[in-house]
């Protein structure tokens, strides 16, 4: 039976590219000279640092830019309140999402099921599978989640015939 898996990843490498490149230009740019302003990354959590408020929507701004140059989703971000370190100095972590969580596999699955598409939707781990009879099927299931669920960036894969 024809199948494929939606899922939520975000491409490690370019992310890592993305917080060169944003670092790099952060360093070399005039308004940020004398500044602490950078991006650190541990476990798929972005850290911002800046010196202000405004300097921290800066960097995000640099980040932001990046992220659309090399073709990462800023939909898989999940940005936490900016923390006040120590005097005026700033910092904000940013998670990155990857794999769809639980509750979004549901409510795909319950989206696939009340459009009532001869096609069946099972969660698998942190990705969800569609299987149907018709490729059509498949089709017409990928182009209602697409349509349905923005939220957050998918990828249709692992397709098999």
């Amino acid at each position: 039976m024809p199948s494929f898996d939606i899922t939520s990843e975000v491409d490690k490498v370019e992310l890592r590219n993305v917080l060169e490149q944003a670092n790099k230009e952060i360093s070399t740019r005039f308004d940020f000279k004398g500044s602490n302003a950078r991006i650190e990354e541990k476990d798929l959590v972005l850290t911002l640092h800046a010196d202000d408020d405004f300097k921290l929507r800066q960097v995000t701004d640099v980040l932001n830019a990046k992220c659309a140059k090399r073709g990462v989703d800023v939909r898989a971000f999940t940005a936490e309140a900016p923390q006040t370190v120590s005097g005026n100095k700033m910092k904000q972590e940013i998670k990155v999402r990857n794999g769809v969580d639980t509750e979004n596999a549901k409510r795909m699955v319950r989206l696939i099921k009340d459009a009532k598409l001869k096609v069946q939707a099972s969660i698998l781990g942190e990705a969800v599978r569609v299987t149907g009879a018709k490729r059509d099927d498949l089709q017409e299931a990928i182009a209602l989640v697409k349509k349905s669920i923005t939220d957050l960036p998918l990828q249709f894969g692992n397709f098999r015939d």
